[in-house]
């Protein structure tokens, strides 16, 4: 798949690199030498700081620069972080009112409202409505309501990730199991593959009290519950209530020992170890999660859509990194040049066939821009732009506090107490952590 993304990339990457600067600015300097002005006088080249955090999202881009520097004639400083360092660095810098940088990438479901809320974040809202050949319109809807924070547009979609399902093909087939489609399909898939003593178990998925919650959401979502409403907390009506159950019930009865621990790592190493028959998780982890190419199980995985419940399939569809621009910025007209360009279709194209799975409908719609994804990769991610939430995670400035509340009603329920009085204990917890937040 890595050889396919990078034989296609190069074959269109001089004719898409030209379509996708069609709009970004050169500030009156020479079509031929960006350092040169159209009447022979000589200028400084400007310059744009950028912060990316370490993803595929950024290693794209990169990539790209020096085309886009010598089309532009602006100098990009672009430094990575961890996503833990560029949050920290962001935080403190942007608290000292600092003008740089110019732009920089955001985990919007982690920091977006906290951002919003303290000023740091400059509107885009007036830039993509005053620009029709921008097509905003063509990025997911649930991926944009991501990057909203109060009605505000606050960002521009980078990257997206979806739950999907992942499952054993031949364990299926040997078991006369058709791909489980519903909840209920997807319990009695596990319950007939569960086979602890032959070193299988019917289902595998992140059982970290905090780590849980991003997958947990997909359940609520589907049986007709979530998180909040407005600002009501809204984890212990009987629609999420069922979700946790649902959760609760799958790694408790078919999952493995010690499911305490997992996050996405674990849980995803066990399945590509072929000890796992069913699999719920992010998209964005398909080839972590398949195995490698001399995998026991490589070729034996399937992907589809996750299940749907009472409430349909409803899994999260979500903005996972975005770009904005710093409020304090002195150089806002050339950091939109820089996201628009970044975001653009062609662009967006050119990312996506290095692997970075973007929130352009256009680029999902177009063989080239799936040229290198398993054909049930691309439609279990295209139903679920069509029909995902746009969050995956409570929506607040204390994701963090929050999402541990969330997590331990199923913490709670694995271990054999009463998901119901958990869930009412937590929803009283989050309801205050809401109030709080509302009352500053």
């Amino acid at each position: 798949m890595t050889r396919r993304f990078r034989s296609a990339a190069r074959s269109v990457g001089a004719i898409l690199l030209a379509a996708a600067l069609t709009g970004c600015g050169t500030n009156g300097r020479s079509d031929t030498d960006p350092n040169v002005g159209k009447d022979g006088e000589t200028f400084v080249r400007p310059s744009l700081t950028v912060y990316m955090g370490n993803s595929p999202a950024a290693n794209a881009i990169r990539s790209l620069l020096p085309e886009f520097e010598a089309s532009t004639g602006l100098k990009v400083d672009l430094t990575s972080f961890t996503n833990e360092q560029l949050s920290q660095k962001l935080s403190v810098t942007l608290a000292a009112g600092s003008k740089s940088p110019d732009v920089f990438m955001i985990r919007p479901l982690e920091e977006l409202n906290r951002f919003h809320r303290s000023g740091w974040l400059q509107p885009l809202d007036d830039r993509v409505a005053s620009d029709a050949d921008y097509d905003f319109a063509d990025f997911s809807e649930s991926a944009v309501e991501t990057v909203k924070a109060e009605g505000t547009l606050s960002a521009i979609p980078l990257s997206t990730e979806q739950q999907i399902l992942y499952y054993r093909k031949d364990l299926l087939a040997k078991a006369g199991l058709s791909v489980p489609r519903t909840l209920d399909e997807l319990e009695t898939a596990a319950r007939a593959l569960h086979d602890p003593g032959g070193g299988v178990y019917g289902y595998v998925a992140r059982g970290q009290r905090n780590a849980l919650v991003t997958q947990l959401s997909s359940f609520l979502y589907s049986e007709g519950g979530g998180f909040q409403q407005g600002g009501r907390a809204t984890i212990n009506t009987p629609e999420s209530v069922r979700g946790m159950k649902r959760y609760v019930s799958l790694l408790k009865q078919y999952g493995p020992p010690g499911v305490f621990n997992m996050g996405w790592q674990q849980a995803a190493g066990l399945f590509a170890q072929g000890k796992a028959a069913l699999y719920t998780d992010a998209s964005a982890i398909y080839t972590i999660a398949i195995g490698s190419d001399r995998s026991s199980i490589a070729d034996r995985v399937g992907l589809a859509m996750f299940p749907a419940g009472s409430a349909g399939a409803k899994p999260y569809n979500i903005t996972a990194w975005a770009l904005a621009m710093n409020a304090g910025s002195t150089n806002k007209d050339d950091a939109w040049t820089f996201i628009r360009w970044a975001t653009s279709k062609d662009v967006v194209m050119r990312s996506q066939m290095l692997g970075n799975p973007g929130a352009r409908r256009s680029v999902w719609d177009d063989p080239q821009g799936v040229s290198g994804f398993p054909q049930d990769y691309i439609d279990a991610v295209t139903e679920s732009m069509r029909v995902g939430v746009g969050h995956d995670r409570p929506q607040l400035i204390n994701v963090g506090e929050a999402r541990d509340i969330v997590g331990e009603v199923v913490v709670r329920g694995l271990l054999d107490e009463d998901v119901g009085e958990a869930a009412d204990k937590a929803n009283q917890e989050f309801q205050a952590l809401l109030d709080r937040e509302k009352s500053r």
